[in-house]
């Protein structure tokens, strides 16, 4: 299959982009992991569920927590089918791209279609949009990997996608803005949430108080998901962390405790709060993986790109999360730069500065809010002195913090593909995409970017150009 641009993502950030070129006349084919448009943050129930509420199947679902930004996803619904329709756009979903390789005449995305992934599929394309999202940052601590403990994405995940809650009795934790929508989500869903626990202290949203005063939108967005944890009587804990999950077939409790001022754990302050699930977070981390496989450059996680939204490959361009963490009108000002870019430069013109003056100067300053939040919701730096030794750090290949710090300590261990290579750490299914973050915390080790060949595992008969029996 053969097309002007592939846009590998079908969030805010691919849609934006896709519908800005489609309108100037690229043909396009967007691919997806998922089985519908829409991304995360747009993430839809299957149409059997759409007016169902999670625990009673009678009830609508009304929460207004899931109507958050549906005017905006009609509009992009709408003009997406309209291209469709059209022939402009091809949309490929259940889609999972885990190559990407230069060709003289452009670009082959490499593909696994189908529920069970084995199906190989490839795209040819002069252009390459990577609006890949993000995932959360996972940090362990005792019991996290109990039945009944989340993400507070995955918690979000199966309220927007599947009408159901993971538990009858909450605690939302760790640190960032996705904890308010969480929150809030399950009180209105009929989940009991016993404590938000906020690590941040009230005096960093202080000193970044101008930042943050710039888009009031925001903070008015922000005070009525208080307003509702309030209505839902939901007791918020600022500067406090979870110090261990307790349960044995699934968790029963956390333990929570004050934090000082230089992040760790003041003595007296713990306390013990029963509930059957525990959603977790501490912030996203961009979706690189396969910017890395083309060579792209990376710098502080997140790819680099230009004000065009180009990355330093020629017919390579990003938005959205990928290029660093910033929320949903941030993704969709970025798309739509990049479309009209790709459009542009596709014709062999530069694209007119004034036809994306709105859209860059939105993006301008929605970067420089989401800088004041990541100061504001900075995770803990003590975090690791609460990780015990025998806390499982790596999931895939179930190594302990204790494993990690003896390679340090014993075995001379200085960086993260030592750490790797001594204790198998990062070496399992996900390839330390989960567990990069928490390994390197606990070694002391600076986070390095990887450079894959493949950015998800990929059947040997697919690898062989055979199909799979």
């Amino acid at each position: 299959m053969r097309t002007d641009l592939v846009v590998i993502g079908a969030g805010p950030a691919g849609l934006a982009a896709s519908l800005a070129a489609a309108a100037r006349g690229v043909r396009i084919t967007l691919v997806d992991a998922a089985p519908r448009p829409g991304g995360q943050f747009y993430r839809q129930p299957a149409a059997a569920l759409a007016d169902r509420h999670p625990r009673d199947r009678r009830s609508p679902w009304t929460p207004r927590a899931s109507r958050h930004g549906q005017r905006t996803w009609r509009r992009l619904r709408e003009a997406l089918e309209g291209q469709i329709a059209a022939d402009r756009i091809t949309q490929l979903t259940d889609h999972h791209v885990w190559c990407l390789a230069r060709e003289p005449d452009g670009f082959a995305v490499h593909a696994l279609r189908g529920p069970e992934q084995e199906e190989p599929f490839v795209v040819r394309a002069a252009a390459v949009l990577l609006a890949t999202g993000g995932h959360e940052k996972v940090l362990p601590f005792p019991g996290w990997t109990l039945p009944g403990v989340v993400t507070a994405g995955g918690a979000q995940a199966l309220l927007k996608g599947g009408r159901v809650v993971p538990g009858r009795l909450a605690v939302v934790a760790g640190t960032g803005p996705l904890l308010l929508p969480v929150a809030s989500g399950l009180a209105a869903a009929g989940t009991r949430v016993a404590a938000l626990v906020e690590s941040a202290a009230p005096g960093s949203f202080a000193r970044q108080a101008r930042a943050l005063a710039a888009e009031p939108g925001k903070a008015m967005e922000a005070a009525g998901y208080g307003a509702r944890l309030l209505r839902h009587r939901v007791r918020v804990l600022a500067h406090h962390t979870v110090v261990e999950a307790h349960g044995t077939d699934r968790v029963t409790a956390v333990t929570v405790a004050a934090l000082d001022a230089d992040g760790r754990v003041r003595a007296g302050t713990r306390r013990r709060i029963p509930c059957d699930c525990l959603a977790v977070g501490h912030g996203l981390l961009p979706h690189t993986d396969l910017a890395e496989t083309l060579g792209c450059r990376v710098d502080g996680g997140r790819v680099h790109v230009d004000g065009e939204q180009r990355t330093d490959i020629p017919g390579v361009w990003a938005a959205g999360e990928a290029t660093g963490v910033g929320g949903v009108e941030l993704a969709l000002a970025e798309g739509h730069i990049a479309g009209r870019s790709i459009a542009a430069r596709l014709a062999g013109a530069a694209p007119d500065p004034g036809g994306a003056r709105h859209a860059a100067a939105r993006r301008a300053a929605l970067r420089r809010f989401a800088a004041a939040l990541d100061l504001a919701y900075a995770p803990c730096a003590r975090w690791p002195e609460l990780v015990t030794d025998d806390t499982v750090l790596c999931r895939c290949e179930e190594v302990r913090a204790g494993t990690v710090r003896e390679a340090v300590r014993d075995l001379g261990a200085g960086d993260l593909r030592t750490v790797k290579l001594l204790t198998r750490a990062g070496m399992g299914w996900c390839q330390g995409r989960m567990c990069g973050s928490a390994v390197a915390g606990v070694a002391g080790c600076p986070e390095e970017v990887t450079r894959r060949p493949f950015a998800r595992p990929v059947p040997l008969g697919v690898l062989a150009g055979e199909q799979p029996e």
